[in-house]
């Protein structure tokens, strides 16, 4: 950083840094979001949820069609 630069790059330095915090916050949140683990969880509690009548067929399909296309980065399907 140049020392004339300075003074008025200064009150910026704020907000960069939370910025940067954001854009690692977003970066963890994708990386858990495709983490298998976390999507056979999900899943997983799909299924218990139809098992116990929570939910129905056609809310654990869309379920599951929206958190694949979380997953694998594709647009969500329209309504049906």
């Amino acid at each position: 950083m140049n020392l004339l630069s300075l003074p008025w790059r200064l009150p910026f330095l704020p907000l960069q840094g939370v910025l940067k915090i954001a854009e690692i916050l977003q970066e963890e949140a994708e990386r858990q979001t495709r983490y298998p683990p976390a999507l056979r969880r999900r899943l997983e509690e799909l299924e218990q949820a139809r098992a116990a009548g929570r939910i129905s067929a056609e809310e654990e399909e869309r379920a599951m069609e929206e958190i694949f296309a979380e997953a694998f980065g594709e647009p969500p399907a329209p309504p049906r």
